[in-house]
């Protein structure tokens, strides 16, 4: 057994003032990244409204339509990002998601919207494997949860910026001018990247010569990550626990305003605001910041309880996944709002306590000249269950369930919501299996 509490032999190649700057420039795009992928969500009925769309076509517009691009393309683009210029990847994706936000604004039917959503997906392929990669350079090995779970704190913080603009520039100029706002920082940004990150591969030439001579094709990359079993179990896990989250992030403010629309106009009229606005406020500053909460949290306990047991790495997010089941039906069931809405608060900040333990997982069993291409494997999993298949299957459920003679709109996305929570029971089964194998792996 190896004393995991050692820090481990790395020479970092930039300073620790620096590294904090890196840090912070990284949280702020992979924020950008999922503002622009998330802010569909709290614009999602006035889109439905004005283009005539169906639940099934909002959950293709934000997941299936995305996810295909945003996992296909993110394997190219890692495999760059093993031997190339990193922070140039991630300024030229950022410029590029940003620019097809901006053009969301401008479409006048379904298929155009997917078209730019597609766009979207594609520069958004670009961020996260180089910018897991260049984390993990940055800092010592013993820090690597905490970091990129301090990256990942972009998710609920992301979507928290988004559901808050989002739902009060709508109320106030439309859903069009809300995609146009979410979309222009990312262009500042992307100049950001690329000239002011450091590249730490030109700082360590030694480093350059090894990375050259270890290069191994895709092939010999998934040969080797075959033998990983703690990797696929941990990948499947995640990709449950996405299309959990994915899968209601579209339709929870639709089950608000499908159940409780009379009650949140009643509580915006209070704050002198719409019904969008007020409800994008409530979950984005409630459900957002529990989010964030989450997301630094599982990173902590996943390096301060995973120096005495490897296993921590994992048990943190299967404990964490089974608490959100009743937590979550519990919230979906109640006749009031804002209590409903403060127990998805407890939902959320449980339901990003994996995102740190399992990408640092994902870069601790690989060799370095692997990292990028790991991120980008896990993310295809994880992006095509969960983002690809977890908002159309909701979607899909809710008009099933709504459809004639059954239950009525408010009721469908209601139930569909609640039977897409039991899967939390899988991801726990999944996460538990790895506590088995991933001493072992990290080891090796």
């Amino acid at each position: 057994m190896v004393d995991t509490a050692t820090p481990s032999p790395v020479i970092n190649p930039v300073s620790s003032g620096y590294r904090r700057y890196a840090l912070w420039v990284l949280l702020i795009i992979y924020t950008l990244n999922f503002l622009d992928r998330q802010v569909v969500n709290i614009l999602a009925e006035p889109i439905k409204r004005d283009l005539g769309l169906a639940d099934w076509q909002l959950g293709m517009m934000t997941g299936l339509a995305f996810a295909i691009f945003y996992t296909v393309l993110g394997i190219p683009i890692a495999r760059m990002a093993e031997t190339k210029n990193r922070p140039y990847i991630i300024g030229a994706s950022v410029a590029v998601w940003s620019a097809f936000t901006v053009l969301c604004g401008f479409t006048q039917n379904f298929w155009q919207l997917i078209l730019m959503r597609i766009g979207v997906g594609v520069g958004e392929a670009g961020c996260t494997p180089p910018a897991h990669s260049l984390i993990t350079d940055y800092v010592p090995k013993e820090k690597r949860a905490s970091a990129i779970a301090f990256y990942s704190i972009g998710t609920p913080l992301g979507t928290l910026v988004g559901m808050a603009m989002g739902g009060l520039v709508a109320d106030a100029y439309g859903w069009r001018v809300a995609f146009m706002m979410a979309g222009a920082p990312g262009i500042l940004f992307a100049l950001v990247a690329a000239f002011t990150l450091i590249e730490p591969r030109r700082q360590l030439a030694a480093d350059i010569a090894a990375r050259a001579s270890a290069q191994i094709s895709f092939k010999a990359a998934l040969a080797v990550l075959a033998t990983k079993k703690t990797f696929w179990l941990v990948a499947l896990a995640a990709s449950i626990k996405a299309f959990i989250g994915y899968g209601y992030a579209p339709f929870i403010a639709s089950f608000f305003f499908r159940n409780h629309g009379a009650e949140i106009a009643q509580l915006a009229a209070g704050f002198g605001l719409k019904s969008a606005g007020f409800l994008g406020l409530a979950l984005g500053l409630i459900g957002g910041t529990a989010g964030v909460i989450g997301a630094w949290l599982g990173g902590f306990l996943a390096d301060r309880l995973g120096a005495k047991d490897l296993r921590a790495y994992v048990m943190v997010p299967a404990i964490a996944s089974v608490i959100t089941i009743p937590i979550f039906i519990t919230a979906v069931s109640l006749n009031a709002p804002m209590p409903a809405i403060g127990l998805l608060a407890i939902n959320a900040l449980l339901g990003t306590l994996w995102y740190g333990p399992v990408y640092a997982t994902a870069q601790s069993i690989v060799e370095p000249h692997m990292r990028a291409t790991a991120s980008a494997v896990l993310l295809l999993v994880i992006n095509l269950i969960g983002l690809g298949l977890g908002p159309v299957a909701v979607g899909l459920l809710s008009d099933v369930l709504a459809g004639p003679g059954g239950l009525g709109e408010a009721q469908g996305v209601r139930w569909a919501l609640i039977l897409s929570a039991g899967l939390g029971l899988v991801a726990f089964g999944l996460f538990w299996q790895a506590s088995k194998t991933i001493r072992e792996d990290m080891v090796a």
